[in-house]
């Protein structure tokens, strides 16, 4: 790991037993977290991409052991959070946060907003009461809340003031690394934007490391520092955001670039809609060679026989190949 990774992520698996045909018929494995390679700078963002199923939130969270990982290092500041157990992995726990996808159902209903704030620092942090009570006033602050809503209940608050109330809830422990699961993605256009805007302001202020999980390319473009793109539980690219916008070398990349809308009339006159026929592979009884063969136009026979490896930033037998 290097000096300047704070989150360092090899060979994770995660693997779920699925069982097969009636009584006792032998456990299947769904592996959605198939050798996961990825590292994360202090104070940028990584983002995972990726259509529905394609293991982005699941390793998200096995990195904060929310999940049972099978295998592979999930390293913080060079601790291995995975074998952490009892003491250690509660203190590891306050540097590892979640903002949640769905601001309506990851509040607590039966809270006022600063006990929902309060929660992570009780069962976390070593804090007195005083220091907790003004650590709720200055993220509520931080976060564009009002001091008087703190004594507010979820339902109270619109869609995006709640997301705000997860936020701060998130900031809370102080953590090094916080995990945006979609964190947007259940709002309206207008509000995704103001809360985007924090997320960055607070990145800014605060020098937060973000690692951020979104289907929405669009979004990525505009938060992230580098990108790792996933498909059936592999990560077929990873690179730094400008390179993989300017110049997507693996067929998905390109295909889930394509539907981005854009502004530029350039760009939208040189650029072309590439669908993508068919429908993934079954998860339990995966083919040879490359997860994406039988969807991809430049598929070839070895692409259908030998699985493609990562290197130098992308898994594909014909990296660059033109749709």
């Amino acid at each position: 790991m290097s000096e300047d990774s704070l989150l360092n992520v090899e060979d994770l698996v995660v693997r779920f037993a699925v069982k097969r045909g009636r009584g006792f018929g032998k456990n299947a494995y769904l592996h959605a977290v198939d050798n996961v390679n990825f590292t994360v700078k202090r104070g940028e963002t990584l983002a995972i991409v990726g259509e529905s199923g394609s293991g982005k939130t699941t390793a998200a969270l096995a990195v904060a052991r929310l999940v049972t990982s099978y295998q592979g290092k999930v390293e913080l500041n060079g601790t291995d959070l995975l074998h952490l157990s009892d003491e250690d992995l509660r203190q590891a726990r306050a540097k590892v946060q979640f903002i949640f996808q769905d601001p309506y159902s990851s509040l607590n209903p039966r809270l006022r907003a600063s006990d929902i704030v309060r929660e992570p620092m009780d069962s976390l942090g070593n804090m007195t009461e005083t220091e907790k009570s003004e650590r709720i006033d200055f993220l509520f602050e931080a976060v564009g809340l009002r001091p008087e809503q703190q004594r507010l209940f979820p339902h109270q608050f619109s869609g995006g003031q709640r997301q705000r109330i997860g936020i701060a809830r998130a900031l809370a422990t102080q953590p090094d690394v916080i995990i945006c699961d979609e964190p947007v993605s259940a709002l309206d256009v207008a509000v995704q934007a103001q809360i985007l805007n924090l997320l960055r302001k607070l990145q800014k202020d605060f020098g937060l490391t973000y690692l951020f999980i979104s289907h929405d390319l669009g979004v990525v473009q505009h938060m992230c520092d580098s990108i790792a793109v996933m498909y059936m539980g592999k990560i077929v690219e990873y690179g730094p955001r400008l390179d993989i916008f300017n110049a997507p070398q693996h067929p998905y990349t390109q295909a889930l670039l394509s539907a981005v809308p854009s502004v530029d009339k350039a760009r939208r006159a040189k650029s072309k809609r590439i669908l993508i026929p068919g429908d993934p592979p079954d998860p339990v009884n995966l083919p040879d060679g490359c997860r994406f063969a039988n969807r991809c136009p430049a598929a070839q026979d070895i692409c259908r026989r030998d699985e493609p490896e990562l290197d130098n930033g992308v898994a594909c037998h014909f990296p660059g190949a033109k749709l």
